[in-house]
């Protein structure tokens, strides 16, 4: 047998082994995409509930002062940033990586605190300030992992070391969509309720029982740490999700290689068995 016809037989193997791998990762990811949209559908009736409280409160308290939504001069900024602790998912973590670049104008006023190895090794390798990492939570996360970042990042702010607070993840939209997004935590700040037809306008009157401080001392915090967790199980769907798209992609791509090559060893093929029979034929008309 040739060896050309050798080379690309290995090829097709090597190849068709490598085709074995995506496929079984894009229906591992489809799996793992499966669990973090019911993750997903089960946290965010939570987190609009609580949403909804911090609307209701601020509109019926006009006037109030409190440190969570006293607006400052911004001279630190800390960002939650979350990426995925492992590769091969297309340009999931390099969309999310960009945006933050993007929106940091000074590296001396930005604090990170990232999530996943590959935005932790991305700034921290351009010399950016990284001062807390998570690593192994980014496929699962828990509702605990959320709170010990929120925990950290209240204290940073409430001492004063940051300004304001924004989480950069990823938004999943569908199972192919997903757009990479910026939220700004803290100053807290919400758009007034709409007002309905029914109260015409007028405000109801609502008491805070002890007061309206206390209220938003343990509002803020839950709607901070509930926003956290809701963007980690959607960064987590939307990471699952572009890894099977790119193993899915991938897995076509190996088999229009295979089947090209599978044309180049038959053509090759061809070729040597027609030399095989000018050969035979040249002989024998050499020996009559």
């Amino acid at each position: 047998m040739p060896q050309g016809l050798n080379d690309i037989k290995r090829r097709i193997k090597s190849v068709n082994s490598t085709m074995q791998i995506t496929k079984a990762m894009e229906l591992v990811s489809t799996s793992k995409l499966k669990k973090a949209r019911f993750r997903l559908d089960r946290s965010k009736p939570y987190f609009t509930n609580v949403l909804e409280s911090i609307k209701d409160v601020l509109a019926n308290a006009r006037g109030i002062k409190h440190p969570f939504i006293d607006k400052r001069d911004v001279k630190n900024t800390l960002y939650i940033l979350l990426t995925s602790d492992k590769g091969l998912a297309g340009g999931y973590n390099a969309n999310v990586n960009k945006l933050l670049q993007t929106d940091i104008k000074d590296m001396e006023t930005a604090k990170i605190i990232t999530v996943g190895t590959k935005g932790r090794d991305y700034f921290k390798k351009r010399g950016y300030n990284v001062i807390e990492s998570f690593t192994g939570i980014s496929e699962s996360p828990e509702a605990s992992d959320a709170r010990h970042i929120g925990e950290i990042a209240i204290s940073l702010y409430l001492n004063a070391e940051v300004d304001e607070i924004k989480i950069v993840y990823t938004q999943f939209k569908s199972t192919i969509s997903y757009v990479p997004a910026i939220i700004k935590l803290l100053p807290a700040t919400f758009e007034e309720k709409e007002k309905s037809s029914d109260n015409k306008g007028y405000k109801t009157l609502t008491k805070f029982d002890p007061s309206e401080e206390t209220v938003l001392d343990y509002l803020i915090p839950k709607y901070i740490i509930s926003t956290i967790y809701g963007a980690m199980i959607e960064a987590s769907a939307s990471e699952s999700g572009s890894r099977r798209m790119a193993m899915e992609n991938a897995t076509d791509n190996a088999d229009e290689i295979i089947k090209a090559l599978e044309l180049v060893k038959n053509r090759a093929r061809q070729a040597a068995i027609t030399q095989e029979i000018s050969e035979i034929v040249g002989g024998a008309e050499a020996l009559s």
